[in-house]
Parts: C-alpha cells; structure tokens; sequence
C-alpha cells in the first residue's frame, strides 16, 4: 500500500511565499518522477513543476523563476518553495508520482488528495 500525502497550503497574501510538502510512503521501492499539479474550479489540471529522480527540474512558463521545486531520495519527499506569489496562482496543488513498490515491483502514477493554496489580500 502506497500513500501520497501533501501538507503546506494555506492562504497568503500577494507576494508572499509558501513551502508545499508530498511525501510518500509504504511499501515503496524506488519514486522517480514527481510532480506538482494545479487545479482551479472549471478548469483542467495543469503541470506546473517536475523534477526526475537524479534532480533535472522543469517549470511551467507561468511559474519560472518565482517556484522552485526539490527532493529529497531519502525521505521520499518533494518540495514546492512558491515565492513572490501571485491570486492567479490560487489552486488546489496536487503532487504526482511514479512509484515502484509491492512484491510485483510495479510502478505506477500515485496522486496526493491536494492542497488548497489561496493567493489574497
């Protein structure tokens, strides 16, 4: 059994910064890519930060250079450091994984529940 949990949302005024946290957890083998997702009400899901196992990063243009994301390998755990933030940012942030685990050792996309980040004065 293999649990994705985020922590860190919360409401913050305009040019503010947050910290999002997703850990995994369980009978887990090997995480390779994780990501960080965004969803508004009305609107798909977008990718908005990757990061592979040995660290090479990718940003969606509308976040570059005000988000930062980082893992650590040990702790199964990837970061979100959201700086200089601004209302249209304002989402549910979702974390994704591929997850290798289980006696099958099989690897599979796993989704955190998500985050409610809101962006106001």
């Amino acid at each position: 059994q293999v649990q994705v949990v985020e922590s860190g949302g919360g409401l913050v005024q305009p040019g503010g910064s947050l910290r999002l946290s997703c850990a995994a957890s369980g009978s887990i083998f090997s995480v390779y890519g994780m990501h960080w997702f965004r969803q508004v009400p009305g609107k798909q899901r977008e990718l908005v930060a990757s990061i592979t196992r040995s660290g090479t990063t990718n940003y969606a243009d509308s976040v570059k250079g005000r988000f930062t994301i980082s893992r650590d390998n040990a702790k199964n755990t990837v970061y979100l450091q959201m700086n200089s933030l601004k209302p249209e940012d304002t989402a549910v942030y979702y974390c994704n994984a591929a997850i290798r685990s289980g006696i099958a050792l099989n690897t599979y996309d796993y989704w955190g529940q998500g985050t409610q980040v809101t962006v106001s004065s």
